[in-house]
């Protein structure tokens, strides 16, 4: 599988929770990415249901996922294969209480 749209859509499809962002889930390497964990750690996100996608390992990820969801900027948020947004976007969605909907969990 070397076209890396399709690399992309298998990750996004691999499991319900998928964070496209630079470093992981315990170092995050930008301020946005850390904001979009602690998002999700709000959220009552299991951090063993949470797929995080380190974007710095791999070029064509990071360039592809760009393309793929048409969002210019990472993080990207997908649940359940859906594109939720970035850590912007969650932030606005954390505060309405959207985003404990489209996760279906409780907040921690």
């Amino acid at each position: 599988m070397s076209d890396p749209q399709q690399r992309i859509d298998t990750l996004v499809k691999s499991s319900d929770v998928v964070l496209f962002m630079k470093g992981n889930a315990s170092f995050p390497m930008c301020g946005f990415s850390g904001r979009a964990i602690q998002i999700l750690k709000a959220c009552g996100v299991d951090a063993k249901a949470l797929k995080t996608v380190n974007v710095l390992e791999d070029e064509e990820i990071r360039q592809g996922i760009k393309e793929y969801s048409n969002w210019p900027t990472i993080p990207q948020l997908y649940v359940k294969g859906e594109f939720v947004g970035g850590s912007d976007i969650m932030m606005e969605m954390y505060e309405s209480g959207e985003l404990l909907q489209v996760l279906g969990t409780q907040a921690s």
